[in-house]
């Protein structure tokens, strides 16, 4: 599939926002920033976060909300591939945090949930009823690695609650086109969960021998050195999922049945949002090299997500 690159020299970008304008919002992870790519390339600095700012989203108040990591170290591949590894010497704790675009302005909204601190909060997705589901990957240091989980949260700060826990690596977060199926990206075992949604901020959750209540719709297509980041969903309902090793986007269909991918020439390929006309433009992250592309004319329209800029 042919795609056009927008601009390189970015910091592990992340996060991506396709905004009316033409222009793309992502994070910057080893930068510590949020960022905005215009379509001829050029890059700013919108805030300036510290820490490792991650998934991205707009909010019912055209605010973005952010998922904060609060660091990573960092390793240079002798091909040059920028990749994260352990929690950072300096982790400055895990947050999420709202960025009002006028100003550039950050507050932070979440820094624990039931009085447990968040440790690597990595993607985000509102739904229609204008709270948003988050991920919580959580850190690796060099003898142990936190557990994660699934929340819900509300842009007014009242306190967030449990999806899901304990999880492995829970990264991407999505939701169907209906709003009923929730999904999320398991990273290290390349595996798609599915719950079905009962009310905003609760799902129903399977027995035993499911390991975290979920639907298994699909695990390693591509081999066990394969992982998978973040993910977004078209009008028809697959979940488009950035796959880490193996470089591209996997495609898997809703029922799990089926599943193709699209190679990318990046190992870190990490995440995408639709834009463009009719959201036919997949906008995707190539963090290993530090580059924004646009593969046009995706064969499926992506999804209009709630409160879309």
């Amino acid at each position: 599939m042919k795609f056009r690159e927008i601009t390189s020299g970015l910091q592990f970008p992340e996060g991506p926002i396709a905004m009316d304008d033409g222009s793309v919002l992502l994070v910057e992870i080893a930068r510590g920033t949020l960022s905005r790519v215009t379509p001829d390339g050029r890059i700013s600095v919108v805030a300036d976060l510290g820490g490792g700012p991650n998934g991205a989203a707009i909010g019912p108040d055209g605010a973005v909300y952010v998922c904060n990591n609060g660091g990573f170290h960092w390793h240079t591949e002798a091909d040059g591939t920028l990749r994260p590894m352990a929690q950072a010497a300096d982790y400055s704790g895990g947050r999420i945090e709202r960025v009002h675009l006028g100003t550039g302005r950050a507050e932070r909204l979440y820094e624990q949930v039931d009085g447990r601190g968040l440790r690597g909060p990595n993607d985000l997705v509102f739904d229609a009823h204008g709270g948003f589901y988050f991920t919580d990957l959580g850190k690796g240091r060099a003898h142990d690695m936190d557990m994660g989980a699934v929340y819900y949260g509300r842009p007014d700060g009242s306190p967030a609650s449990v999806v899901a826990r304990p999880l492995l690596t829970p990264n991407g977060v999505g939701l169907s086109p209906d709003g009923s199926t929730l999904y999320y990206a398991e990273t290290a075992g390349a595996r798609l969960w599915a719950y079905d949604i009962t009310a905003p901020g609760q799902v129903r959750k399977d027995a035993w021998p499911s390991p975290n209540g979920g639907r298994m719709l699909a695990a390693s297509p591509g081999g066990m050195l394969q992982r998978f980041d973040s993910l977004a969903v078209d009008v028809l309902g697959n979940i488009c999922v950035a796959t880490l090793m193996h470089g591209g986007i996997s495609i898997i269909s809703p029922d799990g049945s089926l599943c193709s991918h699209v190679p990318l020439p990046d190992r870190m390929t990490t995440n995408l949002c639709f834009g463009g006309k009719d959201r036919r433009t997949a906008f995707v992250t190539l963090s290993g090299t530090g580059k924004l592309i646009a593969i046009d004319d995706w064969p499926i329209p992506g999804l209009a997500l709630a409160h879309e800029a």
